[in-house]
C-alpha cells in the first residue's frame, strides 16, 4: 500500500539522507540598485521575486523569500545592501542553497529611462561563479525584461529541461511597470494596512497580475473573511508558482462558507499534484460534510502519512461512528485519546461509539465535527520528494 508522509515527517527523514542525495537549491536574492536614486531600490527585490516566482513555476527549488529575509536578519545585512562575493557566499551557507543568483541594476536617463540589469550565478558547493548575463531595456518594459533575465537563468540551471525563450515568454504576459512597483512596495511595506492598500492598487491597475491576488487572499484568510478570501484565491492563474497553495486556501474558504462542492473541486486539484496529509485530511472532511463513503479513504491516506497526529485518529474515529462501524471507531478514537488525552470531543464520541449509538441527523452535536488542517507544506514536500528521487538514482 502506498504511503502519504506529511512534509515535516518527511523533512526529518530527508536530514538523514547523505550529503550525495540532497536536492539542488536556489536563492535569489535582491538586486543592487547602482543608480542615484534610493526611491528605485524597489526594483532590485522586484527582480529577485520575478526571478524566483518564474524559476519556480519551471520546478526548481526555490528558497523562499522569507528564509532569505531571516539569513539577512542573522548576518546583519541590509536587504538593500550591496552584497560581497563573501556575503553572497554567506547567505548561501546560512540557507544551504547549491545556487545563488545576484546582480546589480542601473538606471539611466530622465524622461524615457533606460534599465540594465545584469547577474551572475554562484554555484556555492563547488565555490564557483558562473558567467555575467544581462538585459537592457526601457524601464517601462521591467515585466519582459525580468522574464527574460529569469529565461537566461534557467538555461544555465536547468538546460535540458528549459522551455524555448518564446514558450517561456508566452506563458508570463507581461504585466504593468506601476502594477509591479505596487506589489513590490507592499511586500516591503512594514504595516499591514499598508501592504493592503498596496497590493489592492496593484491587482486593480492590473487584473492579469496574479501574485498581488495570493497576497491579499492571504491578508483575508488570515482575518477570517473567507468569501473575500476566496474571490482573491479564486483568481490566481494556473501559472503563478502559488497556484496550488491558493488552492489549497480557496478550498478551506469554500469549506467554511458551505460550498463543500466547489471545495472538493480545490482539494481534488492539489491533491494531484502535491499529495501531502493536510490536502487528504480536509478532502476527507470535505466528502464527509457530502455524505460520500470516500471520506474514510482520504482519512486513512492522511493517517498512513501521519500516525502520531490526533486530529487524524479523530477525523477517520468519527467518520466510521457515522458509517455504523463502532469497533473500528472505538480503535481510532482510543489512538486518538493515546495522543491526546485532554480531547473532550474524542472522549464523547467514544462513549457514543462504545454503547454503539448510531448518528442522529440534525443534531449539531453530531454533525459537522471534522477537523481541518490550515498548514500547506509543499514546498517541504517537493524538497524531499526531489531529495529521495536523486537518492534512488
Amino acid at each position: 500500500m502506498q504511503k502519504y508522509i506529511c512534509a515535516t515527517s518527511l523533512l526529518a527523514l530527508a536530514l538523514c539522507l547523505s550529503a550525495v542525495a540532497r536536492a539542488e537549491t536556489v536563492l535569489v536574492i535582491p538586486f543592487f540598485n547602482e543608480s542615484k536614486s534610493s526611491n528605485l531600490n524597489w526594483i532590485g527585490e522586484s527582480i529577485a521575486e520575478s526571478t524566483r516566482e518564474a524559476l519556480a513555476s519551471e520546478g526548481l527549488l526555490l528558497l523562499e523569500r522569507e528564509d532569505r529575509l531571516e539569513a539577512y536578519r542573522r548576518l546583519g545585512l541590509r536587504p538593500t545592501a550591496a552584497l560581497t562575493n563573501a556575503s553572497v557566499l554567506k547567505v548561501g551557507e546560512a540557507l544551504d542553497a547549491t545556487h545563488v543568483v545576484y546582480g546589480s541594476y542601473q538606471v539611466t536617463g530622465e524622461t524615457r529611462r533606460s534599465l540594465r540589469i545584469t547577474a551572475r550565478i554562484l554555484h556555492r558547493t563547488r565555490l564557483k561563479r558562473g558567467p555575467e548575463y544581462a538585459e537592457i531595456g526601457a524601464l517601462e518594459d521591467l515585466a519582459a525584461l525580468q522574464t527574460r533575465l529569469a529565461w537566461q537563468t534557467l538555461q544555465f540551471l536547468a538546460p535540458k529541461t528549459a522551455p524555448s525563450e518564446q514558450e517561456f515568454l508566452a506563458a508570463r504576459p507581461p504585466a504593468r511597470v506601476d502594477a509591479i512597483e505596487s506589489y513590490v512596495r507592499g511586500l516591503l511595506a512594514s504595516t499591514a494596512e499598508q501592504k493592503h492598500r498596496l497590493f489592492t492598487q496593484a491587482a486593480r491597475l492590473d487584473e492579469r497580475f496574479s501574485e498581488p491576488c495570493h497576497e491579499l487572499g492571504r491578508i483575508y484568510w488570515q482575518r477570517k473573511e473567507y468569501r473575500l478570501a476566496a474571490g482573491w484565491f479564486a483568481r490566481v492563474q494556473r501559472s503563478d508558482s502559488h497556484y496550488l497553495e491558493s488552492q489549497f486556501y480557496l478550498g478551506l474558504c469554500r469549506y467554511h462558507t458551505g460550498d463543500f462542492a466547489s471545495s472538493e473541486i480545490c482539494f481534488r486539484t492539489v491533491a494531484i499534484s502535491v499529495p501531502l496529509n493536510e490536502v487528504f485530511n480536509n478532502l476527507g472532511a470535505v466528502l464527509s460534510r457530502r455524505g460520500s463513503p470516500a471520506a474514510l479513504e482520504n482519512f486513512r491516506k492522511a493517517l498512513e502519512g501521519d500516525s502520531a497526529d490526533p486530529d487524524y485518529h479523530f477525523n477517520l474515529g468519527y467518520a466510521l461512528w457515522r458509517a455504523g462501524q463502532f469497533d473500528a471507531a472505538v480503535e481510532s478514537l482510543r489512538a486518538a485519546l493515546e495522543r491526546n488525552p485532554e480531547d473532550a470531543e474524542a472522549m464523547t464520541f467514544l462513549g457514543r461509539a462504545l454503547k454503539r449509538e448510531a448518528s442522529r441527523t440534525g443534531d449539531p452535536r453530531l454533525e459537522g465535527r471534522e477537523r481541518l488542517k490550515t498548514n500547506y507544506e509543499e514546498t517541504a514536500y517537493r524538497q524531499l520528494k526531489a531529495e529521495l528521487e536523486r537518492k534512488n538514482k
